[in-house]
This record gives structure tokens, sequence and C-alpha cells, in this order.
């Protein structure tokens, strides 16, 4: 049987020295040829400080097109940062999607590709997989802590929440790696904290760097196709305190008073099951009781006809709900989470998270 053949270098041209010490502002150039510019580019906007050797941290915004804390979070990261602040190496991509973030949509107009589905990538695929091979085999191996920011998008709307996952595998070095994404989750100061369980994390960017052992964080900071001023403020506020607990910036950290969630299995999920106009009888973070009513669903085809009930799986609080009120067969209605004590009273795997939609 023949050896497989060695996959070709990425088409992505960096036009940073990911080596050179200071502070560099550049971009990836992915070659994309259309109709309207034959030897066009996907530019994607990229910011490298470095001051000498230590840790690294890869910093991402955009995965889905339409989460925007992050992308503000790191495009100011990006103008202020400077090099003597810095000890190792900071790498910022504030739209890593960034076809999807031009258009704000959560998959790219281009391949109809969700880049958080389409690790490790192809070198010789669509757009949307030549950029998650470069993440896979050029950014993420650079990298010892990750951060990518997320939030609902157009769909949902969450409390915001810092967040990492509970690990698979076994052994010492997994459970290190495990507890110190925990730490930093714990650093980042959200007024929520998740420690996440991934039922199906095939294609995943969170995959793809925790197989690596990297130290990977992740978020979800409000929603609804927009930032508020107090999701931004968390955005910021936490990637300081990240980079900060990471070693990377000089400072303390301040201890904040975040709240641990518990999302344990499929009831805290609420699911349309006909489409319709939904009327929440719960706002987020008010508490729920199993059985009641979180939601009803109105049909919209004629007047005069009950609303659907949709009930809680289980007691808690509700930490998401869909946006816009017209919603479609199979869209997530809501989500329920159980508050638990902090991180260090839990017994066992802790609080966790189902898989995200979609």
């Amino acid at each position: 049987m023949s050896a497989p053949a060695p996959l070709r270098a990425s088409p992505i041209l960096a036009t940073v020295d990911f080596d050179r010490d200071g502070i560099q502002h550049g971009f990836l150039r992915l070659p994309y040829s259309r109709d309207d510019s034959a030897w066009g580019s996907v530019v994607i906007p990229i910011t490298v400080v470095r001051n000498g050797t230590g840790p690294t941290a890869l910093l991402t915004g955009a995965n889905h097109g339409d989460e925007y804390e992050g992308p503000l979070a790191l495009f100011d990261l990006a103008a202020s940062l400077r090099p003597e602040d810095v000890t190792g190496r900071v790498i910022i991509v504030p739209a890593m999607n960034q076809p999807a973030f031009a258009a704000g949509t959560r998959t790219s107009p281009i391949d109809r590709g969700n880049l958080n589905r389409s690790f490790p990538g192809r070198p010789d695929g669509t757009v949307t997989e030549k950029i998650a091979d470069y993440f896979q085999r050029v950014l993420l191996p650079m990298a010892d802590v990750v951060l990518d920011f997320h939030s609902g998008g157009k769909t949902l709307d969450f409390l915001p929440f810092c967040a990492a996952h509970i690990l698979p595998a076994e052994g010492e070095e997994v459970r290190a790696q495990e507890a110190r994404a925990f730490e930093l989750v714990e650093a980042f100061g959200a007024p929520f904290s998740v420690r996440m369980l991934e039922i199906d994390a095939i294609g995943m960017y969170d995959t793809a760097a925790e197989e690596m052992g990297k130290v990977f964080v992740t978020t979800e900071l409000g929603g609804g196709g927009t930032a508020t001023a107090r999701t931004i403020r968390i955005a910021r506020d936490g990637l300081r305190n990240l980079l900060v607990a990471a070693g990377i910036l000089k400072g303390e950290v301040p201890k904040a008073a975040t709240r641990w969630l518990d999302m344990p299995d499929s009831d805290c999920f609420v699911f349309a099951e006909d489409g319709g106009l939904v009327e929440f009888c719960a706002d987020l973070g008010d508490p729920v009781t199993k059985g009641e009513p979180v939601a009803r669903l109105w049909p919209t085809g004629r007047t005069g006809v009950a609303p659907a009930i949709l009930p809680a799986g289980r007691s808690g609080i509700l930490c998401a709900r869909h946006v816009p009120g017209i919603v479609k067969p199979g869209d997530c209605l809501a989500v329920v989470g159980v508050e638990v004590p902090g991180a260090e009273d839990m017994e066992g795997p802790g609080p966790r998270e189902i898989e995200e939609i979609a």
C-alpha cells in the first residue's frame, strides 16, 4: 500500500512575521478568484505583538460572522496593546471568518461553510476549509492559550458567560490542561461561568485546539445580532484579565463574583415543534419551574387559535432565548441552566453544557 500523499502547503500568505519582536498589523491573504475580481483575495486582518520569550495567546473573534463582542474587544486590543506591555506573544484575529463577518451572517456567503464545523480543514478545499486548515496547521501550533469569543448571533441571546470544556481523554497532562482552562475561565470574570461537556465536538475549532494540548477558553456573551455596552465591557475586561492570568500581561486579576451554571442534559433545551410567533413567559435570568410554561407559541396563519404551551424540562434560570420573534420548526427557543456552587465546591465533572446548537 502506497503512503498517503503529503498535504500541500496552505495557499494563505501572512504579511506579518510571527517571530519578530514589536507590533505588526497585517493580513492573512487567501487567493480567491471570482466574477468581480479575477485575481482577488480574501484578506483577514491580523495583529502580532511580541516581546521576547514567553507564552503565546491566540485570540479570535467572528468564528461565526454575526457575533460582535469578540471583534470589538479584539480590534480595541490590537489598537492599544504595546510590545512593552507583553511578555511573550499575542496573535489577534478579530474576524477569523472574514467573509461571514463582512456579510453579517453566521456562515460564509461564499460557500455556506460553518467555520466552527470545518476543522481540520483542507488546503485544497473550499474557502472556509482553507481558513480552517491555516489555523489548524499554522496558528494553533504556535499557541499556548486560545481564547475564541462567541455570542448568540442573530438567533440566540445568552446570559453572558465564559466557559471551558470537560476533556474526554484521560491522563495527568489532560487533567492539568483542563484545570488550567477553568482557572482562566474564573480569571476572565464573566457574570456566569460554565464547564462545558460537548456531546458532538467533531469539526470544532475548540476540539482542534484541545487535541493539540492547548488551553482553550470560549464565551457566549449576549447576542441578538448586536452588542451592548455591558457585554462589550465584559469582553474587554475579561480579555485583559485572561492575558494577565496567562502571564502575558503585567497586573493583577480582580476577584470576580462569577456564578456557575450547570446544563446537564437535553431537558435544559426547549425546541419548537411548529412555527409561529413566540411569547416568552420569563426573561433572561428569571427563575423557571419544571413543567411550567417557559414560552407560548402562537400560530400565525389564522386568528382564534390558542397558542401551544412550551414547558420547561427542568427548574432553574433562563440562560438563553431565541431571537427574533418568529420561529420555525426545530428552532431552539430557550435554554435553562441550574445554578450550582463555585467550581471549588463541586464534585464530579461539575457544570456541563450540551453541544452548541446549529
